[in-house]
């Protein structure tokens, strides 16, 4: 295990993560208010991007125990796949969406297809800053059968 490359993804998981959650919070925002151009209507649009901020803090908030445990296990599985970090993020976006939900309703809750698009956000863009590199700071796997330096040949 290399100590500064783990300092390193540390970084950028806590910058990725924080990105996430921005992204996330924008996107929600957009997609429920709807807000205009900054050319065509700039109260409406500084509102959206307020509402976003106040959005991400409260997602950042919610999501950050079931999210850190998620990227724990990206990170201790080495899993790189923009398909496992998109495909994460959007279920636990969703799964936070229908939180609370009764469970004997057979319609999806309003907004569902935006908070799921928000998850795929939040999950590229983390994908892009910290888990292209997930589990690098390890080392280099051992291949099976493999001779390495500090192997006693027989």
């Amino acid at each position: 295990m290399d100590g500064g490359k783990f300092l390193y993804q540390l970084l950028k998981v806590v910058i990725g993560f924080i990105a996430a959650v921005l992204g996330c919070g924008l996107f929600l925002s957009w997609g429920f208010f709807r807000g205009g151009t900054p050319e065509t209507d700039p109260v409406g649009f500084a509102a959206t991007i307020g509402a976003g901020l106040v959005t991400a803090s409260l997602v950042g908030a919610t999501a950050l125990v079931p999210a850190t445990v998620l990227i724990g296990l990206a990170e201790a599985a080495r899993l790189r796949s923009i398909i496992f970090h998109v495909g994460a993020a959007g279920a636990l976006a969703f799964a936070l969406w229908t939180l609370g939900e009764e469970v004997g309703t057979a319609d999806l809750r309003p907004g569902s297809a935006v908070a799921l698009a928000a998850g795929f956000v939040a999950g590229a863009i983390y994908w892009l800053i910290a888990g292209r590199s997930s589990g690098g700071w390890h080392g280099r796997a051992r291949r099976r059968g493999a001779k390495q330096p500090d192997d006693q040949a027989d």
